[in-house]
């Protein structure tokens, strides 16, 4: 039972309310529902029931098939009463029960007489409730009604079937798309929500005809759209048809620019935002098309809705991260706005200011920020600071006083992520800004002296081991290390431990102090800060004197594991002791694990004990097992590379075939994964027959045919090319499948003897140079490039000719080597007519590379290429510029 609100006592400080809801149980209300059974009707009492079983279902409360079928049956006997307010609520109920088809039969006749009667209110949720529970083969016969209903006087009525129309469109779009006509008409309506549900509908119908589309947004943009919601309907649309026809119009005019430039002068202020908000995301727009839209933002932000004011910085804030100049005229509106009572509001303003101002700003906007910070949530201080590193990349000369705000808000107050934003921030600064690096380690050092969280310790600690000891003075550093071996728990202790070896490698002088450190650190009461301690000093060597560690050592110290730990892990569980020790090259260096590498025809899956057994392992490691397995390529020596497997065949094909490369130093094995779908056949003698004319560097030395290949169950045969050794070869290679087809009789699922010899023509495969690089990240690529040494560094620059984008011309050249984006480069901003893009990876030969791209828009659409590679060997080197010269 639904509990009445209770009287609380006067001297209760909380105001909260009771749910008239408190206590209800799905068994009591069911005993109630008893009352729609009853002969003289309580329409109030009947509404409360149901009131409640609305509760019920809409919090996930379950019923039992014979209960919704009990309830469903009970509230349908309400349909004789007339009270219009009960008569509501029962279309409701019927909408949430969502009967079964055999059980809609009971309310259909009832509906449908409310569909047709003169109460308007009965027709327009008669056709709700109708619509939603139907299937197609009642829908038929509603149609002419739902048809009339499109085209009424009443708004109500032809709002219900439009919307109504809308929900059917993705359960039977036949029938819809056959409304069209009656559609149209309701566009042109004078209701306001008519017209807005009705343009809906006509766009979703004609949506994947782009002609069509276009026709509508043509014939639309003349002015017959009265209502404001149609009107942002249409801008949405038209945003979209500029989208798609940029590509294809070669005049510097954009179509429907002058419609959207119209539509700020609209009455309607949804409109005018709407508008200026689709200027805006159009791509390549320029500032000439910007300037009407950012006029009125402008007013915007002075408007005394606070909606409107925070649509508009929103907006700006957008703008500003492509175009920040576009935007400096608002900048005086927007600092009245750092005051706003809405911090949501504040904050937009707040950042789009940093993105946006200029170097004799930044210190009145630090004042403003100052006071502004203690009254916003931590995940609006995180938008700050990130806005405000973007800043100091900007303006590094200000660095002094915004790294000294960074660290006053690191000494407050503040979750994890909120500090953690600030340390991350501090990081940046000192790698990128050279200046920065002392002062900003010293606030480090001073946060961690009262850091209560343990990531952020040991980070700061791990960073303070890398950039401490080739700072001026690096004694100055040690005595905040070493407190955290005193102060903090067993995590930050090894950390502080592993940091003191760090300063003792690398900075000679310091060594005999940081002996003496270690050595205490040997009684620690943790067994991984002793195991650390000892381990350091056994490194270090030298009894602590004064002399000079040693590379291996450095390297052992300093050194990245370019090994994902999970294939460390896996191989070190598959490594057998014997009298070989544990070859660390020998762990696969893929970044992630390869995909299935059979296709499966969809919706044919054989159970039980008829079921195919299960398909080729998909990891390196299991690629290697198979293949050392099959005695024609047990010689071939270590497997460097598998590749995703490649389609060779088009979806529901009789036979699906797809292709693993796997890359061996001087062999290539094509492991071809077949799949059967047709039930009455039965393959046996699959061979692939591969034609190398196009590949002159490779000769095929073996192959591997597949016995018997049944209906549904993924079988692989293989063939072996050779290739010069260590040498990155490349070919097209073209493949015909063959094999002896016999019928299998369906109700014994025998074959016959006799088969027939058939074959089918499978694509083209390509061994491209993007197949001996293994994708293989870096944690921090400036490091990793500056230790690589500039030995073998190679520098040239290309012109990549005509592209649709920068990010276009990036996506091709990172596909072309094959090689991991490293820190997030891959992703180009809009607008942008520069970018860096940073890779990784190891060649065959395990050689490993690295790449800087520095790509810039050369004229309106040309892309120049700066390519600097370096790498353990020069020959590889030259071998990726080459690459990229040939490709």
């Amino acid at each position: 039972m639904a509990q009445p609100l209770v009287k609380k006592d006067d001297d209760r400080d909380d105001e909260a309310d009771y749910s008239p809801f408190l206590g209800i149980e799905k068994g009591a209300v069911l005993q109630e529902a008893r009352v729609f059974n009853d002969p003289q009707l309580d329409p109030r009492r009947c509404s409360q029931v149901i009131t409640k079983l609305l509760y019920l279902l809409n919090q996930g409360e379950s019923f039992t098939k014979v209960e919704a079928t009990e309830v469903f049956f009970a509230v349908t006997k309400l349909f004789q009463s007339r009270d219009i307010g009960l008569r509501r609520m029962v279309y409701m109920m019927i909408k949430e029960l969502s009967p079964s088809a055999d059980e809609v039969i009971i309310v259909t006749s009832s509906l449908m007489k409310d569909m047709t009667s003169k109460t308007d209110m009965y027709r327009a949720n008669a056709i709700r409730v109708l619509c939603r529970i139907t299937d197609g083969t009642l829908l038929t016969q509603i149609e002419r009604y739902l048809k009339q209903a499109i085209v009424d006087k009443n708004p109500v009525v032809a709002s219900a079937a439009l919307v109504s129309g809308i929900h059917l469109l993705q359960t039977n779009p036949e029938i819809v798309k056959r409304w069209s006509n009656e559609v149209q008409e309701a566009v042109q309506s004078r209701a306001a929500l008519v017209q807005f549900h009705a343009l809906a509908l006509l766009h979703q119908i004609r949506q994947n005809d782009r002609l069509a589309v276009n026709k509508l947004v043509t014939s639309l943009t003349r002015g017959s759209v009265r209502s404001p919601l149609a009107q942002c309907l249409l801008i949405r649309y038209t945003s979209q048809v500029i989208r798609e026809s940029a590509n294809n119009t070669q005049t510097g005019d954009r179509p429907f620019y002058d419609f959207l430039e119209g539509c700020l002068r609209h009455k309607a202020e949804m409109v005018i935002f709407e508008a200026a908000r689709a200027i805006t995301e159009l791509n390549g727009v320029t500032s000439r098309e910007l300037t009407p839209a950012i006029t009125v933002l402008q007013l915007f932000l002075s408007s005394s809705k606070p909606v409107l004011r925070f649509a508009a910085v929103r907006t700006l804030n957008k703008v500003a991260m492509t175009h920040p100049m576009a935007v400096t005229n608002c900048n005086i509106d927007m600092e009245s706005l750092i005051s706003d009572q809405n911090r949501s509001i504040a904050t937009l303003a707040i950042t789009t200011l940093l993105k946006t101002g200029n170097e004799s700003s930044v210190d009145r906007l630090m004042k403003q920020i100052t006071n502004f910070m203690s009254d916003i949530a931590d995940e609006f201080k995180i938008v700050v600071v990130e806005a405000i590193r973007s800043l100091c990349l900007k303006f590094p000369l200000k660095h002094r006083s915004l790294m000294n705000f960074l660290s006053n808000i690191l000494r407050e107050e503040g979750g994890f992520e909120y500090k953690k934003a600030i340390v991350d921030s501090i990081v940046i600064l000192i790698r990128d800004i050279p200046e920065a690096k002392e002062s900003g380690l010293l606030h480090l050092c001073e946060f961690i002296e009262d850091c209560e969280f343990t990531y952020l310790s040991t980070q700061i600690l791990h960073f303070l081991g890398i950039e401490g000891p080739k700072t001026s003075d690096p004694s100055k550093y040690i005595r905040y290390i070493y407190n955290r071996v005193h102060l903090e728990n067993a995590t930050v202790r090894a950390g502080a431990v592993s940091t003191l070896a760090k300063f003792g490698a690398m900075v000679d002088s310091l060594k005999p102090r940081i002996f003496v450190l270690l050595r205490r650190c040997v009684f620690d009461n943790d067994d991984e800060v002793r195991d650390r301690a000892t381990l350091y000093l056994n490194t270090l060597g030298g009894d602590g004197a004064v002399v000079e560690t040693g590379e291996d050592v450095k390297d052992f110290l300093f050194g990245s594991l370019d090994i994902p730990l999970v294939n460390l892990e896996n191989s070190l569980k598959n490594y057998e002791a014997s009298e070989e020790p544990f070859d660390i090259n020998s762990v696969p260096r893929e970044v992630k694990t390869q995909p299935l590498a059979e296709k499966k025809a969809p919706g044919k899956k054989p159970t039980g004990l008829g079921a195919p057994p299960p398909g080729p392992p998909s990891t390196v490691d299991a690629y290697e097992k198979l293949l050392s397995s099959i005695p024609e390529f047990a010689n071939f020596g270590k497997l460097f590379k598998s590749s995703a497997p490649v389609e060779l065949t088009e979806a529901e094909t009789e036979y699906a075939v797809n292709v693993v490369k796997h890359i061996f130093d001087g062999h290539v094995v094509f492991q071809y994964n077949c799949t059967n779908t047709i039930p009455e056949q039965l393959l046996e003698n699959v061979i692939v027959v591969v034609d190398a004319s196009e590949a002159e560097e490779f000769a095929e030395v073996a192959s591997k045919p597949l016995r018997s290949l049944p209906y549904d169950s993924p079988g692989q045969t293989f063939v072996a090319f050779e290739k010069p050794e260590g040498v990155p070869a490349v070919g097209k290679f073209s493949n015909m499948l063959r094999f002896i087809v016999k019928e299998v009789d369906p109700s014994t699922g025998e074959a016959e003897d006799d088969g027939v010899e058939d074959e089918y023509q499978l694509e083209d495969l390509e061994v491209v140079a993007a197949d001996y690089m293994l994708k293989v990240g870096v944690s921090n690529f400036r490091n990793a490039w500056e230790s690589m040494g500039a030995d073998f560094e190679r520098v040239d620059e290309y012109g990549l000719g005509p592209r649709d984008s920068l990010a276009e011309a990036v996506n091709a050249v990172i596909n072309l080597l094959g090689m991991q984006p490293c820190e997030g480069t891959e992703v180009v901003p809009n607008n942008s007519r520069s970018h860096t893009c940073l890779l990784s990876g190891v060649y065959i030969g395990n050689v490993k590379v690295l790449v800087r791209l520095q790509f810039g828009l050369d004229g309106p659409k040309d892309v120049a290429m700066k390519l600097a590679v370096r790498s353990e060997d020069e020959v590889v080197s030259d071998a990726i510029h080459e690459i990229v010269a040939s490709g």
